[in-house]
């Protein structure tokens, strides 16, 4: 006997459920696709934009451009908008700092560090202050001391440094603060020394700080062994450039058993 092959068979039945199934999958799939192309569309209208305004501007070291640039100061006002129209207000945000180069921003942090100039210029007031500084605690400055103070001076920078300049310079200094050539390093020679150093210090790497307190102590070695007055002086240089005291006085005795 053949099987039953009518409309109510259990096949036939199988066959319309599977049908239903796909058709009601179908639907409700193309439902969900409608509602998130809807979703979509919505996130792109609306967002929050900023306005930015511009409430100062200057020079600064642009992180990104690896050199001296200009830049704005600049203030922004958030706000909630919807296909570009804005609506309602969030807030304001700011202020950064926008390269006038390259268009990129940045925290005001970044006005923190000095441009190619301004350091510079510091490095060079930096090497200047510690050449008086030893120079003052030697007695009488003796010549070769002179020589190599003027030597590195004018390496920073200051290209028509001479000897006797320094020579009179560090007179001046002892007249000025009451001091006595070969007296350890007073108050107010060690506050010039951090005024000079302490900005500096943070922008230097390890080799360049360690460089400073070494032309110091070549200075201090250019007419003999280190004075208890001149080790004083390069002991506060190396705090002010943040050298650890061990690590000060290592380089310190590297320098006395290096041939000048």
């Amino acid at each position: 006997m053949l099987p039953n092959r009518g409309r109510n068979s259990r096949d036939s039945r199988n066959s319309r459920d599977g049908r239903d199934d796909r058709e009601g999958r179908t639907a409700r799939t193309s439902g969900h696709g409608t509602a998130g192309r809807a979703f979509l569309l919505l996130g792109r209208a609306a967002g929050v934009r900023t306005a930015w305004t511009p409430v100062g501007d200057g020079e600064f070291f642009c992180p990104g451009c690896g050199g001296d640039r200009n830049y704005q100061r600049l203030m922004g006002r958030c706000r909630f908008t919807v296909v570009g129209v804005p609506l309602v207000p969030r807030g304001e945000t700011g202020p950064v700092v926008e390269c006038a180069a390259c268009r990129r921003r940045y925290g005001t942090d970044a006005l923190d560090h000095p441009t190619t100039t301004r350091f510079a210029a510091m490095l060079r007031d930096a090497v200047h202050t510690v050449a008086l500084a030893v120079l003052a605690a030697c007695t009488p400055c003796a010549p070769s001391a002179l020589t190599t103070a003027a030597c590195a001076v004018r390496s920073a920078g200051f290209d028509d440094c001479t000897e006797d300049q320094l020579d009179a310079l560090v007179e001046a200094l002892a007249a000025d603060t009451g001091r006595v050539f070969g007296e350890p390093c007073g108050a107010g020679l060690a506050i010039e020394l951090h005024e000079a150093l302490d900005p500096l210090a943070p922008h230097l790497a390890p080799a360049g700080r360690e460089t400073i307190l070494l032309q110091g102590a070549r200075i201090a070695l250019a007419d003999g062994p280190y004075t208890p007055a001149e080790r004083e002086v390069l002991a506060t240089v190396g705090a002010a450039l943040t050298i650890d005291a061990d690590e000060v006085a290592r380089l310190l005795r590297a320098a006395a058993r290096t041939p000048s």
